[in-house]
Formats: structure tokens, C-alpha cells, sequence
């Protein structure tokens, strides 16, 4: 029996950032000083005007490198600037501007006037280690810019994957020690110039235990443990078949939860082997992840587990069956004649 899966996808809102000219006196017609300072804007995921304090920039005029990549850090008066000031050019040229946070998302960053890539990228295996991507791309010149600024309106260019779950069967008692997700693509290559993702064929488990359990109820929590939420590359899932493909060969994904299921009673139904603490459940998972989306999966274990994670003994196998149900047949009643004497002699 197949535990229900739901999962509501919310889009994330992004951060405008302004550039602002500095207070400086303009000198032989140079232009002022180009920076940048994040405007008032709503809460996003993980990466906010908040705690936004260094972004990554690289200009372009024309077909040449104005500057290369350099690191702004926010200052007190909420400025964006770098140790190496570059100025508006003059002449009021259009300058193009390719920007980035965190410093090292992982992979490398090339920014020249024709490409402008993060090749390699790959969430980290920590799941507490993952970092959220965001980027930027925009244009501005003097006359228009140097005095409102260039809206610097960044995206988030992963999903972000956060898995809950819940039961309202009082049979039993549900104590999870883990989540799992399996073999979604780990790798990828991202153009800063259309904001497109190129998927290699590199696929992975990411995953994350705990020794205190986490005892389910009617209402959904939260089963992250300490990686809070997952930072991944959007893409179309393609499923683990467990009638099929048991084993996983075709490495299809997946969501298991590590788990002890014991009836109210105290016997424990799973893992099948009772002197094991706790094994994982899995439900096959066919999503399509966006960028900038924030994926809250809930299972529920009303009416079911899921099946037997494709890495444990069993793979494949229902961890409940159906209902426990009786056929009942009540037997005719069958005469015996019994003659009893009354005598009293």
C-alpha cells in the first residue's frame, strides 16, 4: 500500500538591488564611483537583503572587461562597494553587469564579454552544507544610472526541497531518525546569459540522520533534521519503480524516510526484523523541480509506508500490506437427540 504524497511548490520572491553614486565630486568628467545597495524587499529563500553582505560582480563595455569579478561588501551605510573603485565611464557607454552570491557556489565561474558560466556545479553532499545560488544580470550607463541607480534584481536558480510528514492512523506509533532523497542529477552546468541549466548524468543520494526520533502525529513536522531544507538543481525527476526495478538500477528518484513503526501494543511491524531499530521507507517521486521554487513534500502515513528503501533487505516490498480484514462464516446449528429417562426406579 503506497503512503500519500503531497507537495505544495511556492515560488520565492526575489530581491531587487539598486546601485547607488557616491557623494564624491565628479573629476575631468570620469563618472562616479559604480556600487550597489540592495533596495527594501521580501523575504526570500535563505539568501535575503537581510544577510546579503557580499555579492560577486563582473562588467562588461562592448566586447571588452571592464572589470573582472570582484567582490562588493555591504557597508554601514548599506553600499555595496569594492576595495578597487571603478568608475561611470564619461562618455556615457552602456556597461553590462553579471552578478553572483555566494563567492564559491562550487563548480567554477568563467565571466568573459562572450561567456559567462558556472560550470561543474554541485550541491554539497552535506545537506547543511548546501548553499543557496542566486544571480543578477543588468545594464546601465551613466546618464540613466548614476544617480537612481541599476536595479540588480536577483533569481534563485536552485529548488529548494523541504520534506514533512504525518499520520492520522492511531494504530500505530511512526519514529523517524532520518530523510533521504534519491538519485535526483547532482551535477549541472548553469549560463548566466539565459538563466538556462545544462544536467549531467551524475546522480547521488543526499541524506541526513538524527538520533533523537521524531514521533508523528495528525498534524505535519518538519523530518529535515539538522540540514533545515535541501539546495538542489531544478530538473524533471524521473521515478524508482519498485515493481519493476526493486534494486534501482535505473537509479529512478525517490524520498525514504528512516523509520520504527510499532503497533500501540508494542509489537514492532517494521523494520521486519525486530532486533533492527530503524530501516527506510520509500515513495517514488516524479516532480518537476523549478528554479526559485521551494518544495514542501508531507507524507502521509495514514493508510500506508511506502515501500522498502531499494538500498535495505526487501527492496521493493510494501512496508504495511492492506487492511486486516476477516471473511467469518457462522455454521448451521446440527441436532443430536438426546433421550433422557425421567424414571425413578
Amino acid at each position: 500500500m503506497k503512503s500519500n504524497l503531497l507537495f505544495a511548490g511556492i515560488a520565492v520572491a526575489a530581491m531587487g538591488l539598486t546601485s547607488c553614486s557616491s557623494d564624491e565630486p565628479v573629476i575631468n568628467n570620469t563618472g562616479n564611483a559604480i556600487s550597489f545597495r540592495p533596495s527594501v524587499g521580501t523575504r526570500a529563500t535563505e539568501t535575503t537583503n537581510a544577510n546579503l553582505n557580499e555579492i560577486e560582480v563582473a562588467a562588461f563595455l562592448d566586447s571588452a572587461t571592464y572589470f573582472p569579478t570582484l567582490e562588493f561588501t555591504k557597508g554601514s551605510d548599506n553600499f555595496f562597494t569594492s576595495a578597487t573603485t571603478y568608475n561611470w565611464p564619461g562618455d556615457n557607454s552602456t556597461l553590462k553587469f553579471y552578478s553572483f552570491a555566494p563567492e564559491n557556489p562550487g563548480g567554477t565561474i568563467t565571466m568573459t564579454p562572450s561567456v559567462q558560466t558556472l560550470t561543474g556545479f554541485s550541491p554539497a553532499q552535506n545537506i547543511g552544507s548546501q548553499v543557496d545560488f542566486i544571480t543578477a544580470v543588468a545594464s546601465g550607463n551613466r546618464a540613466a544610472n548614476e544617480a537612481s541607480g541599476v536595479p540588480l534584481t536577483f533569481d534563485h536558480r536552485l529548488s529548494q526541497i523541504v520534506i514533512q510528514a504525518k499520520t492520522d492512523n492511531d494504530a500505530y506509533t511512526y519514529s523517524v531518525t532520518g530523510i533521504r532523497v534519491g538519485y535526483p542529477v547532482s551535477k549541472g552546468d548553469f549560463n548566466f546569459a539565459d538563466n538556462s541549466w545544462t544536467l549531467a548524468s551524475d546522480k547521488a543520494i543526499y541524506e541526513d540522520t538524527y538520533s533523537t526520533p521524531i514521533t508523528l502525529g495528525s498534524n505535519a513536522v518538519s523530518i529535515m533534521g539538522n540540514g533545515g531544507a535541501l539546495m538542489l538543481i531544478p530538473q524533471q525527476l524521473t521515478p524508482w519503480n519498485p515493481q519493476t526495478d526493486s534494486l534501482n538500477t535505473a537509479q529512478g528518484a525517490y524520498i525514504s524516510l528512516k523509520l520504527q513503526i510499532n503497533t500501540k501494543a508494542g509489537a514492532q511491524v517494521y523494520p521486519f526484523v525486530s532486533n533492527s531499530d530503524c530501516d527506510w521507507a520509500a515513495i517514488p517521486d516524479d516532480t518537476k523541480w523549478e528554479p526559485g521554487k521551494r518544495y514542501v513534500y508531507t507524507l502521509d502515513l495514514t493508510h500506508g509506508a511506502g515501500y522498502v528503501d531499494p538500498h535495505d533487505p526487501h527492496p521493493g516490498t510494501p512496508v504495511l500490506g492492506g487492511p486486516i480484514k476477516f471473511t467469518v462464516k457462522v455454521t448451521d446449528w446440527v441436532n443430536s437427540d438426546q433421550d433422557l429417562p425421567m424414571d425413578t426406579h
